[in-house]
């Protein structure tokens, strides 16, 4: 296993591969075109729109002033109404724009989110929901260090980990618990009470009493110069200005604590600082890194030669994300390129999320999601009453909003990890995902058309070659939808969902006639079923 870049050209395998776990979905087009560049070249390609004007995100449904455009209004924040309808249209505002972009930074921000994780649920009000994307977007590609200190003083985070109730005399540890616990360092062994060897007891009283006097802005008045981004305050008066000393974890180290705004927010840094001098930060982050885009667990082989050099370069380079994430994506590790079997350990090893299966369906086969601009009602049907209310819900996986700050269980919790994603409550979601786009219909829930269907016939004619072999066809669609080849016997399997017997010519005749006439109907009924039975094939679970 090796580091070192994978010199040659991708081909479809490795590029379907790569497109995976960069992003949440890929086209054929997208396919095509990174197949003939190298690791190097297609990571580069992956990076290249970097477009973040987005459109403002509008509430079709305002009740009352202000109107849609909310988050622009000038109202004071708390007064507007519907807020928890508003952070729904956030996480479809974050979901739409990254569908229609093709760039790594969208799976970093993604990886942010899970790393400094909150709830949308809990932050307050909307907009601070929306700064806090802004703010993972900010540094998907920049310095983790910094993200630590500015997270700091993110309005959601500090509403969400309940450090704006931190006073120096009523201190509250949610905030430094997770701080250490889960957004930097992690846990190491337990060696005793409340010892950890990365961290003790006693470092999160101190960093508690670090982050004390750090407040929410209820109007978004304070503006962090670096981001531009609307963050909190600090009170003063309620920070605690005693010296902090820290544990043997942290050589004992003394922090002096600060009396004034300028020498409070060094304490803040320095603190970070500290926190980040430790080699076990850098670990903690890449093994992160490894679960996310690699695979969910690893043998010794791979702690030594893989993870712990990324580990050195992050923390030499001063924990910037970007050169350790291409390094890794770019490694002959990451596309396994020692080993001679095709259906390899990495290609294929990781089951597809929630957002990942909707994301991937819909661009794959080319559905057409209503457009907020020209069909805003059909959208926010789409988006909120099937895909934020019900698919996401029942498939569990809450996107930006998961049951606790340590996240979705299949991406954190061992042994299972992303077997989590399935069990008998969310199976139903993924397998009727592909129903509910052929028709057009909320079948999980309510059973409501949202503006949309998936036109298979469209798809095939778009994709294939030759769509009247019936045998070529399912191939086809086999090595765009599937991260390894599919042997004779599974397209045979497939073909006779279509044939029910009859030979082969029977849908050569039937593709022939539907092409003289335009008549579909029949086509379509059969490539309905056979897309309806690609998708929930357990090949197209993986990634």
């Amino acid at each position: 296993m090796s580091l070192n870049p994978l010199n040659s050209n991708l081909g479809q395998l490795r590029a379907k591969h790569l497109l995976r776990r960069c992003l949440f979905h890929y086209n054929n087009d997208l396919l095509n075109n990174i197949s003939n560049l190298n690791a190097t070249e297609a990571v580069s390609q992956l990076l290249l729109d970097d477009s973040v004007t987005y459109n403002e995100p509008y509430d079709p449904l305002p009740d009352e002033n202000p109107h849609g455009f909310w988050l622009s209004s000038g109202v004071y924040p708390p007064d507007i109404p519907n807020q928890g309808r508003k952070r729904g249209l956030l996480t479809a505002w974050w979901w739409y724009n990254m569908i229609n972009r093709v760039n790594l930074k969208d799976k970093l921000t993604f990886f942010l989110h899970t790393t400094f994780t909150i709830a949308n649920g809990d932050v307050g009000a909307s907009h601070y929901f929306y700064d806090h994307l802004k703010l993972l977007e900010y540094y998907s590609s920049g310095n983790l260090r910094d993200l630590a200190k500015k997270i700091t003083l993110d309005n959601a985070m500090l509403n969400y980990l309940d450090n704006t109730q931190n006073n120096a005399n009523n201190p509250n540890e949610n905030y430094a618990r997770e701080f250490l616990e889960l957004f930097t360092i992690t846990k190491g062994e337990q060696v005793g009470e409340g010892d950890y060897s990365t961290y003790t007891e006693q470092d999160v009283i101190e960093a508690a009493r670090v982050f004390s006097g750090f407040k929410t802005q209820l109007d978004r008045s304070i503006i962090d110069p670096d981001t531009n981004i609307p963050m909190g305050r600090l009170s003063i008066n309620q920070h605690d200005q005693g010296i902090k000393t820290f544990s043997y974890a942290f050589d004992n180290y003394e922090l002096q604590g600060g009396n004034t705004q300028e020498t409070i927010f060094e304490e803040l840094y320095e603190f970070v600082d500290m926190v980040f001098d430790k080699q076990a930060t850098a670990l903690a982050y890449v093994k992160k890194l490894y679960r996310f885009f690699v695979k969910s667990e690893w043998d010794q082989d791979v702690e030594q030669n893989i993870i712990i050099p990324l580990a050195d370069d992050l923390y030499n380079n001063g924990y910037e994300i970007l050169p350790v994430v291409k390094r890794l994506l770019e490694s002959q590790h990451f596309f396994d390129a020692a080993d001679s079997d095709p259906t390899d350990e990495i290609i294929g090893s990781i089951i597809k999320s929630p957002l990942q299966l909707l994301s991937s369906t819909i661009t794959n086969l080319g559905f057409n999601i209503p457009d907020p601009e020209n069909d805003m009602e059909n959208y926010y049907k789409f988006v909120m009453f099937f895909m934020r209310n019900t698919y996401f819900p029942m498939a569990g996986m809450n996107v930006f909003a998961p049951d606790t700050v340590a996240g979705h269980p299949a991406i954190y919790q061992s042994p299972d990890f992303d077997r989590h994603w399935f069990s008998s409550s969310t199976i139903l979601a993924r397998y009727r995902l592909i129903e509910c786009l052929i028709t057009g219909r909320n079948k999980l829930g309510g059973n409501g058309f949202f503006g949309s269907e998936l036109d298979t016939v469209a798809f095939v004619e778009n994709t294939s070659a030759n769509p009247g072999n019936i045998y070529y066809l399912v191939d086809e669609i086999a090595n765009i939808l599937y991260p390894n080849p599919i042997d004779q016997d599974r397209v045979d399997y497939f073909a006779e969902l279509i044939l029910e017997g009859y030979p082969s010519y029977y849908w050569t005749d039937t593709w022939d006639e539907y092409l003289s006439t335009g008549e579909n109907t029949i086509v379509k009924t059969r490539l309905d079923l056979l897309i309806g039975a690609m998708i929930n094939a357990p090949e197209y679970q993986l990634m």
